[in-house]
């Protein structure tokens, strides 16, 4: 495994948002869900695609805290453009699990 620098960390902005909006993706080529994750007021919502079908259902992900890379460059995902890295882990199963905080954050709240 390479080692990086503490300031190669800082460059990877993560950030906490809301997902405030949720919805099936069939056009993606794996099965996926569209997310519009809001992270505060210094970034405002963005838009995500992220392969969570097996664990996640889009009614359940609104209102739901999730951590995600926002300064990635924007990714076009067939008809969807992506404008952050939603983040999770694979499971036993190789399905993603969200990462996600274990006590309420305010929006925007930055990974350390």
């Amino acid at each position: 495994m390479a080692e990086i620098t503490f300031d190669d960390f800082l460059k990877v902005d993560i950030r906490v948002g809301t997902v405030v909006q949720a919805e099936p993706f069939p056009e993606a080529r794996k099965p996926a869900i569209k997310l519009w994750v809001d992270y505060g007021e210094e970034i405002g919502v963005k838009k995500s695609s992220a392969q969570i079908t097996l664990h996640y259902a889009p009614e359940e992900l609104v209102g739901k805290q999730v951590m995600g890379v926002v300064n990635f460059p924007p990714r076009q995902i067939g008809p969807f453009m992506s404008e952050a890295l939603v983040l999770g882990l694979y499971d036993d199963a190789e399905a993603v699990v969200l990462l996600t905080p274990d006590k309420p954050v305010p929006n925007g709240s930055r990974m350390l």
